[in-house]
């Protein structure tokens, strides 16, 4: 629709993150619970445009998405320019508890995605009184390494190309073409190394096997979801996840695979829907 302006605000915040400032760049809209978004490792927070723009959802929940550190339009910390850029758990855990602290947000619920799935299962484990809910979307304790990281930086490889092309195989077939465009752009678009950097947390330092048993959902409610396509996070790896915490919730959807927010909105929706009024009821309860 030619001249319509989305409601979505964006913003930077600074936030102190291990003794370093940095400016974090994050969009929002809605109002009452917040609802923070995580976006995917190697791609940044426009993974979430079609939840910010949703208006049964943004009546009941202020909807935040950010940009991580060396992310989309958060840039790396000044002392950090030229060197290697890896995500750990702590560093990732230190970054989303500082975010919400530093724009105020009292026990929000966390929603993220692949990576941000897994850190959602860090959370629950280690600062689950933190938080009202959380959401892992493709999330496990762990998956078997399934590529070889080495071409994601080289100088004889465009970056951003070879991460869209290891990532496409894993959208679920016949969505929306413009979404499934839209997913791999991100990742055509992310910075030298960031996408190898964030698969340091994925494939070692982030393994939660043997960790899980101790959530407690009766002090922070978890729910697991997870694309029928996802061959990197697989069904039976958040369903083998989820048996092992007694009370979490797992849910395959159908016709999805691993970025099921960006690579079709509308059928994500039929799954998040429930989630988030659960969420809501209890709320008003």
């Amino acid at each position: 629709m030619n001249g319509f302006i989305e409601p979505i605000v964006g913003r930077y915040v600074h936030v102190e993150i291990d003794g370093e400032v940095n400016r974090i760049y994050f969009e929002e809209n809605g109002s009452g619970i917040p609802l923070v978004c995580l976006h995917t490792a190697g791609s940044d927070a426009r993974q979430w445009r079609h939840l910010l723009v949703d208006d049964e959802f943004t009546r009941h929940f202020r909807v935040i998405t950010f940009d991580m550190p060396w992310h989309g339009k958060s840039n790396p910390p000044d002392s950090r320019y030229g060197s290697e850029y890896r995500l750990t758990t702590a560093s990732y855990t230190a970054t989303i508890r500082a975010f919400c602290s530093a724009i105020g947000l009292e026990r929000p619920v966390v929603m993220g995605c692949s990576i941000g799935g897994r850190i959602v299962l860090n959370l629950a484990i280690a600062h689950a009184h933190e938080f009202r809910a959380l959401i892992g979307l493709e999330a496990a304790d762990f998956q078997q390494p399934w590529y070889e990281t080495t071409w994601l930086n080289r100088p004889d490889v465009h970056g951003g190309e070879v991460c869209a092309a290891l990532v496409s195989g894993l959208i679920a077939p016949g969505g929306p073409e413009g979404a499934r465009n839209e997913t791999l752009w991100g990742y055509k678009q992310g910075g030298p190394g960031i996408f190898k950097g964030d698969l340091y947390f994925y494939r070692v330092d982030g393994d939660l096997r043997g960790r899980t048993g101790n959530i407690d959902v009766n002090q922070c409610p978890l729910y697991l979801l997870t694309g029928e396509y996802d061959f990197s996070c697989t069904p039976e790896d958040t369903l083998r996840t989820a048996a092992g915490i007694p009370g979490a919730k797992a849910t395959v959807m159908e016709r999805l695979g691993h970025f099921p927010m960006s690579e079709n909105p509308g059928q994500f929706r039929r799954y998040i829907a429930p989630v988030l009024q659960n969420i809501l009821d209890k709320q008003k309860s």
